[in-house]
């Protein structure tokens, strides 16, 4: 929803918010789950046990198909791959003549690179958690089939579409009323979603999110898992129970997952924790095993690890080519998350890559009296309607302000995506911290290389 709908919800009875959120999600599910959708579903399901060398010879034949479409629909790679032999390709180091494709490419070649129109698109727009912003083009084959594949990965913890889901993600959907009433959810009636707000996860808000829990019974958690974790957390401390046999499993989005985190959760909610890693500009897939490995998923696209020099490695930058991004093609793309590999062989009958470690999703967060934690997700999600923040940082070293670091680009910038940007940041850190703005020419990378968004530097102390 954009900020005008959004308000105008916010100020409808629930029973129509919870009536909008069904219709909305029904559109949804009439392009997400047709056209290939459903002989995507059963492809990815006759493909479980592969051998390794099934594997790398899809693997290559797809990249070549998706190189071939990239260059005869989109210009920018029709001029990047005129001389380059796709036929010719063997194996994945042949890529490395390809130039690297940064989340600023995107940005400033969009038009070049997109190979559809508006009109045909269906928008992608991601919050950024490495402090970088970008919308991109999916076409309906991308979407449906991205869906296959998370439905199938679901599926083999019992997840089906419609079954009872506890759901907590980055939207805003809760108004005063409903903070008066103690009301920190919708519902969709008819898929049997419930949405959580993960915008009112403090201390004194708990216990109503448990009880409600408790009486919604849901089959599955999906979403952020230190929202979800913060709630195990206080149940344990509290020795509150809840219910044995009725979560089959939680599926986190967004933020990594620390030993601590999976232990908490997996001890309240009685159940298992299962792992995935893709991203909102259509990265290819990495799926937890039944047996607690994460593979790489060959079928969905080609994963290089690069070193500081640009040179394969078993741990460094992660670059992806992805299958499922036809709209805006996604070639060796410096996606700014960290990969190590494994030389483990996994028992589970999965011969994809196992991978040790993904680096880069940090759970880091910024506190603010009036809302409480605010989780890198959400405070990614900032920058969802603004255009022209090449970067921005926010540190923290008291409770009552924010530094906010941002570098902008003087052609796209304007007054008006400041305006939505310092709104969206007020959404989700109340209207009493004090938020100081400071545009500079660049903001440093850690010793390690990475880039931290959130920089809070009392963690120790809340």
């Amino acid at each position: 929803m954009n900020s005008l709908s959004t308000k105008l919800f916010l100020y409808t009875p629930a029973f129509i918010q919870n009536l909008l959120i069904t219709l909305h999600n029904f559109s949804k599910s009439n392009y997400r789950k047709g056209g290939i959708y459903k002989e995507k579903l059963e492809y990815y399901a006759g493909k479980k046990n592969l051998s390794e060398k099934e594997l790398n010879s899809e693997n290559i034949e797809k990249l070549k198909n998706f190189l071939s479409f990239a260059k005869t629909h989109s210009s920018y790679y029709n001029n990047i791959l005129k001389d380059f032999d796709i036929a010719g390709i063997v194996s994945i180091p042949d890529l490395q003549t390809i130039p690297l494709l940064t989340k600023k490419n995107i940005q400033e070649s969009f038009e070049s690179i997109i190979t559809i129109s508006d009109k045909d698109a269906i928008v992608g727009k991601t919050g950024g958690t490495t402090g970088t912003s970008l919308h991109v083009y999916y076409t309906k084959n991308d979407i449906q089939e991205r869906q296959a594949l998370l439905d199938n990965f679901r599926a083999r913890y019992g997840y089906k579409h419609g079954k009872k889901t506890a759901w907590f993600s980055g939207k805003n959907l809760i108004n005063e009323r409903d903070k008066k009433n103690h009301v920190f959810w919708k519902t969709d009636f008819l898929y049997h979603v419930r949405y959580y707000s993960t915008f009112h996860i403090q201390a004194i808000n708990f216990k109503y999110y448990i009880d409600n829990l408790v009486d919604y019974k849901p089959e599955f958690l999906v979403g952020f898992p230190s929202s979800i974790y913060d709630i195990a957390a206080f149940g344990i401390a509290n020795n509150i129970s809840f219910p044995q046999g009725v979560v089959k499993a939680v599926f986190p989005t967004a933020e990594k997952i620390t030993t601590e985190i999976r232990a908490v959760i997996e001890q309240f909610f009685h159940t298992r924790v299962v792992d995935q890693y893709a991203s909102s500009e259509g990265a290819p897939f990495i799926f937890e095993c039944e047996h607690g490995n994460l593979h790489l998923d060959l079928l969905t696209g080609v994963f290089e690890v690069l070193d500081e020099n640009n040179c394969p490695a078993d741990s460094g930058r992660l670059i992806v080519t992805s299958f499922t991004t036809h709209g805006t093609p996604l070639i060796r793309y410096d996606i700014g998350d960290g990969l190590t590999l494994s030389d483990e062989k996994c028992v589970c009958g999965n011969n994809n890559p196992v991978v040790k470690e993904i680096d880069g999703r940090i759970n880091d967060f910024i506190y603010s009296d009036e809302t409480g934690k605010i989780n890198l997700g959400n405070i990614s999600n900032c920058m969802k309607g603004v255009t022209g923040i090449e970067k921005f940082q926010i540190i923290q070293n008291e409770k009552n302000a924010i530094d906010v670091l941002v570098v902008k680009s003087s052609e796209l910038f304007t007054k008006h995506d400041e305006i939505v940007f310092i709104q969206n940041l007020r959404e989700r850190l109340g209207d009493t911290i004090t938020i100081n703005m400071n545009y500079v020419p660049d903001i440093e990378h850690e010793l390690s290389g990475k880039f931290r968004m959130v920089k809070n530097n009392l963690k120790e102390k809340i």
